[in-house]
């Protein structure tokens, strides 16, 4: 018979095995199937991103020398309409008496615009009831009047009357000089 040792312990090495190389093997198949994974998904989350020509409308520049006193311009930006108005003394007056009024969406003209630049007041141009546009120069407040169920806003943009729950919205602009604007 064999020699037996009685209480010994079997030599792991004896089947010529070696667990730290059954170890790697492991991890190297686990590394490459996370790796395959990855290269076969990557494709799939990138063409969600937006397409260059989506990129390059995420931010537009307007001159704002071509906007007379009292006069409003809209321009497309993002597939809606950017409201770009050129205030008077008199609309800005009318908009800073009003800052203390009781309004739905609580904000004061400075907060509305850039500091130094009260003249200028740049919104989005869809109501915040449904999204329709609203027109210039309408309603009791010499703002904007939506036509489609009657909010009117007044020459701060800011929610008087009617059923939008919220003021237009004040995009994030920057002025890059005195006569042009960056939208976006």
């Amino acid at each position: 018979m064999a020699d037996t040792v009685v209480g010994a312990t079997p030599d792991p090495h004896a089947s010529g095995e070696d667990p730290s190389r059954r170890d790697f093997i492991h991890i190297a198949a686990g590394a490459a199937a996370i790796g395959a994974v990855g290269g076969l998904v990557w494709p799939l989350i990138d063409q969600m991103n937006p397409a260059g020509d989506t990129l390059a409308l995420a931010s537009i520049e307007f001159d704002l020398g071509k906007v007379e006193p009292g006069q409003q311009v809209v321009v497309k930006w993002r597939g809606k309409p950017l409201f770009v108005r050129h205030r008077t003394p008199a609309q800005i007056a009318a908009a800073i008496k009003d800052d203390h009024a009781d309004l739905r969406d609580p904000q004061t003209d400075e907060e509305r615009h850039k500091a130094g630049k009260a003249e200028w007041l740049i919104l989005v141009g869809t109501c915040t009831h449904l999204g329709c546009v609203p027109t210039v120069g309408g309603g009791d407040y010499g703002g904007w009047f939506c036509p489609c169920h009657g909010s009117v806003y007044d020459t701060s943009g800011r929610i008087r009357k009617g059923p939008a729950p919220k003021n237009l919205e004040v995009p994030t602009y920057a002025f890059l000089s005195d006569s042009k604007i960056k939208v976006g």
